[in-house]
């Protein structure tokens, strides 16, 4: 019997547009439920669907599961999946209010509220930061006194590190807070600061068991990378993570992170830092990884990862194993300041060097408006890479962001 899936939000971001041509092609039928009208989505994505229902508001529960009900009004439905981190939890709400399986309320929760999601680890025995969540600013204050600067303060539901802010000494702490409101209520997550290499170690999980699983590489750690224009951050997928012993312990981590937080099937997306203090974990989100590193593993590995998504979460199974043949990597390239592009430097120097290994090449034309800094690694200019060697990919992406220059003003 063919299994029906509604898919929360099928053309926005792009990328979403994937998923759900995954999930057609392994033999579901899709149900979108989205903010675009019918007529805005496009043939291809038309025909990818069995039906389609516009709502306003995509995070909204109450509207997401008056459609889903309607919907079981007239024919089974099976599945409810969403990959944004915004779209998770009203996902989860409204699988529990229609009685569908997938990721629960609770499990959603302590992958989106950071003080609930480090406490339940710790008492799990995951090596975490030390941290709370408050609202109260003589609580926060003490939490420092006894911790020590620096501290990280964050949105207690923020994805990687949008909206954080390190803070030096008790100065910086309290701008920190007028900053979050805390004084208004606001509640925040602070967090001891964790010195050390920081990287991610994304799966596909069915039942708690992980199907497929990578781990990526971070140049320099991403709180440098959002703030400082000069550098031109970089992140790499390695090919070694079966191949390199030192891995062992990322893995028996992150799998007992999953349990921990009773994920069952689902892509998953866990950021994790190793320095001084030994391997620490920082967060996890239950849903795909940002800035398309997907990307990256399909090229690595040679498959079809959003196929291989909608094969784990439709039919419980992978469909291709995974070759290790390349490592994949990203290198941001910072405009040389706010403005407008005006030009690019050094590109066909890179191109004659590195071309074979060029995945893709991303430089927005002449006239358009830079991003911000801290707006990510695809906001601007970028080039991907890949390459069988990892230390040789590393060097390629080094140079490529020392050459390409982008000049704006």
């Amino acid at each position: 019997m063919p299994v029906n899936v509604v898919f929360l939000e099928p053309a926005f971001p792009s990328n979403q547009r994937d998923f759900v041509r995954a999930l057609h092609a392994v033999g579901a039928r899709v149900i979108g439920i989205g903010e675009r009208p019918l007529e805005a989505l496009g043939d291809e994505l038309r025909s990818q669907m069995v039906h389609y229902e516009q709502v306003s508001n995509v995070t909204s529960t109450a509207q997401v599961e008056r459609v889903v009900k309607a919907l079981q009004r007239k024919v089974p439905i099976h599945q409810l999946e969403s990959t944004i981190e915004a779209h998770v939890m009203c996902a989860a709400k409204v699988r529990e209010a229609c009685g569908l399986p997938g990721t629960s309320v609770k499990t959603t929760y302590l992958c989106r509220d950071k003080p609930a999601m480090k406490e339940a680890l710790r008492q799990a025995g995951v090596a975490c930061a030390q941290s709370i969540g408050s609202s109260d600013p003589e609580e926060i204050r003490q939490f420092a006194n006894r911790i020590g600067y620096p501290l990280i303060v964050k949105p207690r539901d923020a994805a990687g590190a949008s909206g954080t802010m390190k803070c030096n000494d008790a100065a910086e702490l309290e701008t920190a807070l007028r900053s979050f409101g805390v004084a208004a209520g606001r509640s925040v997550a602070i967090e001891e600061f964790i010195e050390g290499h920081e990287g991610f170690w994304d799966t596909l999980t069915v039942g708690g068991r992980v199907i497929h699983e990578f781990v990526s590489h971070y140049y320099p750690n991403v709180l440098d990378a959002m703030r400082h224009r000069w550098i031109n951050p970089q992140f790499i997928a390695t090919n070694r993570i079966d191949a390199v012993s030192g891995y062992d312990e990322l893995k028996r981590m992150g799998r007992k992170v999953l349990g921990a937080l009773g994920i069952e099937s689902s892509p998953t997306h866990m950021e994790w830092f190793a320095g001084p203090k030994g391997l620490k974990f920082s967060e996890i989100g239950c849903r795909p990884p940002g800035v398309r590193a997907w990307d990256l593993y399909a090229t690595g590995n040679d498959i079809d990862i959003y196929r291989e998504w909608a094969m784990t979460m439709v039919h419980g199974r992978a469909s291709q194993p995974l070759s290790r043949r390349m490592s994949a990597g990203i290198v941001a390239l910072r405009p040389s300041q706010d403005g407008r592009i005006v030009d690019y430097r050094g590109l066909g120097d890179i191109e004659r060097a590195f071309g074979q290994w060029i995945i893709d090449v991303h430089l927005p034309s002449p006239g358009t408006p830079t991003q911000p800094v801290d707006a990510g690694y695809m906001a601007n200019a970028y080039i991907r890479m890949k390459h069988p060697d990892y230390d040789e990919l590393r060097r390629m992406l080094d140079l490529t962001g020392r050459t390409v220059k982008v000049l704006a003003r």
